[in-house]
C-alpha cells in the first residue's frame, strides 16, 4: 500500500509539473520586443520613469546594429550628444580614455569594439531595478483585444517553451518591424516614386526594393608573421570585388572609391588593432530582402550573406596581402566568429499618425505641416542609401542637401492599432528619409522617445495617441535629450531647455546648413533678430502687424509687447499668470533680467536670441501653455 501511495503521489507531481512545462507567463507595464539599439534605449528610459519593463531579445547581446551586428562606428550626431546616446558615448570615452582614443578610423568620430558596446549597454540596463531582460526569446505572435495590442507570445530558444508576456504598452523594436506586421498595422516596404511623395529624388516608379544589407566582420591583427588565411570559400572569385580599391580594379570606371587597400581597411579601424569590415563599394554589401521571409528563409539568407563576407575576408587576406588579419577571436560568442545578426539598413515603415518626408528635413519651416514642433529625436547624417548590389534599383538618386533635423512624435504611433509604439527603423518615414534616420544615434534617440511615450501612457492609463506632444517633449528635455537639432547649443548650456522649448514653438527659428557628413542647424544664441522676420515667425501665435519698431532689429520692448499679445490671445496662458497687464509684465522682466544671467536691461536695445528665448519661456511659456497636435498645428 505504501508503495502504491508513493507511486500515485509521484504520478500526480509529474502531471502537475507537466501542466506547467511548455509555457511561462509574465505581466509588465511595458514590453519591448527587441533589445537592439532602439529597444535597449526604450527599455532603459521607460524603467527610469518608474514603470516595469521587460525587454525580450532573441540573442544574448544588447545593442543591435552597433554591437550584435558589428557596426561599431557611430554615424552622425557627434556634435549633438543627446540623451542616452550622449550618455552611452561618455561611457565609451571612459572605457577607452577619451574621444581621441575612439577616433581610430575615418568613417566615424567614434569607433569601438562590439563586445564593449554590448558590455556598456548591459551595465546601463543592469542598473535599472524596474527592467528585466529575457534573452534568447524569439517573437512569434501578438496578443490582441480588438484593435489593442495587449502583449505577445515568444519561443524560448533554449528550451522551446512558449512564453506569454502581457503588457499595457508594447514597443516594436525588432530589426524588420515584425511586430507591427503581425499586429495588422499598415506599412510600406521599398521605394516610393518621386511623383507620389513630392521628394523629387529621381525614383521613377514605386517598387519593393530596399537598401542593401551587410553581414559585417571584425578582423584582428594577429601580428606581422601570423597567417590567418581562411580555407578558400566555395565559389570564390576575386573579380566579385573588382573595383573595391585602387590595387584591384580592372577598369577605372568600376572604381567605387578612390582609396588604396590600406585606407579601405582603415575606413572602419577600431581600437586595439581591429578592423570593422563593412565596405559598401564592391565589398560585403549584398542585396537580400529578408522582410517578407519566414524564419527558415531568413536563416538561409543569412548564410548567403555570411558566405559573401567570408569571400571578401579571404580576398583581403590573399589578393590584397593582409594574411595577418583574421576574424577576431575575442568579439562575438559565435562559432564562426561572425556577428550575431546581419546589419539591416531598412525595415518595414509603419503608417503612422504623420509621415516624415524629405521636405520636412530640407525646409522644415515652410512645410505644410510644421512637424519640427513635435520633434522627439535628432539627427544630422546626410541621406545615404546603399543600392549598388541591386542593378534594378535607381543608381543615381538625387538627394538634395539637408540640415540637421528632428523626427516627429507622430511617426512612432501607428494609425490603426493601439497599445503599440514603434521604434528602431520601422517608424513612419519615407524610403528616402530612412537613409538618415536609420543611423545608430538617431535610432537610439527614437528608442528613448518610444520609452518615454510608453511610460507616460502607462502612468496616465491612456493610449499613446492621447498623450500630448508637449508632455513627451518636456520629459525628454528633463532627461537631457534634444528635441531641436541645434549644433551650437549643448545640453550643458545654462539656457538649454528654454532655447529648445522656444525653438520648438517656431517663434525663434534656427538656420539650417547642409555640411558634409555632419549637417547643422544653428541657433546663434548671441545674435539679434530682424523685426520683420520675427513678425512672420510669431504670426501663428499673435499679430504684430500694427507694431512699428524703432529700428530694424527686435528690441527688448518689442519682445515684451509680443509676449503680452500672446498672453492676451490665449486664456490657457492668462489664467495661469500672476501679472495681468503689460506694465506688470515689464516690471517682472526687469526684476528677473539679472537673475536670468543677463545684463543691460534697456527696452530700446536689440534683444539677443537667447534673451528672447528665456524671456518668453520664463514669463508666458508658450511651449507648455499652447497645445499642438501631432502635425505641429496649434489646437
Amino acid at each position: 500500500m505504501r508503495l502504491l501511495l508513493s507511486w500515485i503521489t509521484g504520478l500526480l507531481s509529474f502531471c502537475l509539473l507537466a501542466c506547467h512545462v511548455g509555457e511561462q507567463k509574465y505581466d509588465t507595464d511595458v514590453l519591448v520586443i527587441g533589445g537592439g539599439t532602439g529597444g535597449s534605449a526604450a527599455g532603459i528610459q521607460a524603467a527610469r520613469m518608474g514603470v516595469s519593463v521587460i525587454i525580450a531579445e532573441p540573442t544574448v547581446w544588447l545593442g543591435g546594429m552597433f554591437s550584435s551586428a558589428g557596426v561599431a562606428a557611430f554615424d552622425g550626431n557627434h556634435n549633438m550628444p543627446s540623451g542616452l546616446f550622449g550618455e552611452f558615448r561618455d561611457q565609451l570615452y571612459r572605457v577607452y580614455g577619451g574621444s581621441d582614443a575612439v577616433a581610430t578610423g575615418w568613417v566615424s568620430n567614434t569607433q569601438f569594439e562590439p563586445r564593449v558596446g554590448d558590455s556598456i549597454m548591459k551595465q546601463m540596463v543592469g542598473s535599472e531595478k524596474n527592467l528585466k531582460i529575457l534573452y534568447k526569446h524569439q517573437f512569434t505572435k501578438v496578443i490582441k483585444n480588438g484593435d489593442v495590442i495587449t502583449g505577445a507570445l515568444f519561443t524560448n530558444l533554449e528550451n522551446g517553451e512558449t512564453v506569454t508576456i502581457n503588457a499595457k504598452q508594447v514597443i516594436d523594436a525588432t530589426e524588420l518591424g515584425d511586430v507591427l506586421a503581425a499586429a495588422g498595422a499598415g506599412y510600406d516596404m521599398g521605394m516610393e516614386a518621386s511623383n507620389e511623395t513630392g521628394e523629387d529624388v529621381g525614383v521613377p516608379s514605386t517598387n519593393d526594393i530596399i537598401q542593401d544589407m551587410t553581414y559585417a566582420a571584425i578582423l584582428k591583427d594577429y601580428g606581422a608573421q601570423a597567417d590567418c588565411t581562411l580555407v578558400k570559400p566555395a565559389a570564390y572569385d576575386p573579380m566579385e570585388f573588382d573595383g573595391c580599391c585602387n590595387e584591384f580594379c580592372s577598369d577605372s570606371s568600376k572604381l567605387t572609391s578612390n582609396v588604396d587597400a590600406k585606407k579601405m581597411l582603415e575606413y572602419g579601424k577600431l581600437p586595439n588593432g581591429k578592423y570593422m569590415i563593412n565596405w559598401p563599394g564592391k565589398g560585403n554589401d549584398i542585396y537580400i530582402n529578408m522582410i517578407p521571409m519566414n524564419q527558415e528563409e531568413r536563416s538561409e539568407a543569412i548564410e548567403k550573406a555570411k558566405a559573401k563576407t567570408l569571400r571578401f575576408v579571404y580576398f583581403i587576406q590573399t589578393q590584397l596581402g593582409f594574411k595577418n588579419l583574421g576574424l577576431a577571436n575575442d568579439e562575438f560568442p559565435t562559432n564562426d566568429r561572425l556577428p550575431l545578426i546581419p546589419y539591416h539598413r531598412e525595415s518595414r515603415r509603419v503608417h503612422g499618425l504623420v509621415r516624415f518626408q524629405l521636405q520636412h528635413i530640407a525646409t522644415p519651416f515652410s512645410a505644410t505641416s510644421p512637424l519640427y514642433r513635435t520633434g522627439i529625436a535628432v539627427g544630422d547624417y546626410p541621406i545615404d542609401h546603399h543600392h549598388r548590389e541591386n542593378t534594378n534599383a535607381p543608381q543615381h538618386l538625387n538627394f538634395y542637401p539637408v540640415p540637421s533635423f528632428n523626427l516627429p512624435l507622430g511617426s512612432l504611433i501607428p494609425q490603426n492599432v493601439k497599445g503599440l509604439i514603434i521604434a528602431e527603423k520601422s517608424t513612419s518615414i519615407s524610403n528616402v528619409v530612412n537613409g538618415t534616420t536609420r543611423l545608430q544615434p538617431c535610432v537610439m534617440l527614437t528608442g528613448q522617445a518610444a520609452g518615454t511615450l510608453a511610460a507616460i501612457s502607462v502612468k496616465e492609463n491612456k493610449s499613446a495617441q492621447q498623450i500630448p506632444v508637449r508632455k513627451v517633449q518636456e520629459s525628454l528635455l528633463q532627461f537631457g535629450a534634444y528635441i531641436m537639432p541645434y549644433y551650437d547649443i549643448k545640453a550643458d548650456h545654462p539656457h538649454f531647455i528654454s532655447i529648445q522649448k522656444i525653438g520648438a514653438t517656431g517663434i525663434i527659428r534656427g538656420r539650417g546648413e547642409p555640411f558634409a557628413w555632419a549637417n547643422r542647424t544653428w541657433f546663434k544664441a548671441d545674435s539679434t533678430i530682424v523685426f520683420e522676420d520675427f513678425k512672420n515667425h510669431i504670426s501663428d501665435y499673435a499679430s504684430l502687424s500694427d507694431v512699428a519698431s524703432e529700428n530694424s532689429m527686435l528690441s527688448i520692448g518689442d519682445a515684451i509687447e509680443a509676449a503680452y499679445r500672446i498672453m492676451e490671445k490665449y486664456t490657457s496662458i492668462k489664467d495661469k499668470l500672476s501679472f495681468k497687464s503689460k506694465s506688470e509684465l515689464e516690471i517682472l522682466v526687469s526684476q528677473e533680467w539679472n537673475k536670468w544671467g543677463f545684463t543691460n536691461f534697456n527696452k530700446v536695445r536689440p534683444i539677443t536670441r537667447v534673451e528672447l528665448a528665456v524671456l518668453l519661456d520664463r514669463t508666458i511659456d508658450p511651449f507648455s501653455n499652447i497645445s499642438i497636435n501631432h502635425e505641429g498645428k496649434i489646437i
